[in-house]
């Protein structure tokens, strides 16, 4: 960042890259108690009581419903587009049985396998769409 470029149009600049959601200070403050929730799944008894009645166990939480929703129905990019931090998510994850990798691949347009194999031979490829606005 140059010493006379506005910090805003940098930050916009992160918004520009395709499939990704960077964490910045302004997705943590907006994810903040989606990120407090899934750190409490890390006790056994919370996440007893989230398993036996979801919607209520988010409800202690001043979730807004759109975040709610989100987390219902696991729609982990729109946990990230909310504020959600995929490290803290993980252990929504661990609380569904589901692997993290196996996770995570549901957020890209491959099945687990696919997925697992493109980052067994070293993650995607650094060809192809680098820019959202300038589709390049």
């Amino acid at each position: 960042m140059s010493d006379h470029q506005d910090i805003h149009a940098y930050l916009a600049e992160f918004e520009d890259i395709p499939g990704t959601r960077v964490f910045t200070a302004k997705r943590a403050r907006q994810g903040y108690h989606i990120n407090q929730f899934a750190m409490s799944l890390m006790k056994a008894e919370n996440r007893d009581r989230f398993k036996a009645d979801e919607r209520a166990y988010l409800d202690e939480w001043p979730l807004t419903e759109e975040q709610k929703q989100a987390i219902l129905a696991r729609d982990y990019n729109k946990c990230l587009d909310l504020g959600g931090n995929v490290y803290f998510l993980s252990k929504l994850f661990s609380t569904d049985g589901i692997p993290f990798a196996e996770a995570v691949s549901t957020m890209t347009d491959m099945k687990f396998p696919e997925y697992r194999e493109m980052m067994m031979k070293g993650g995607r490829s650094p060809e192809g769409l680098r820019s959202i606005k300038e589709k390049r």
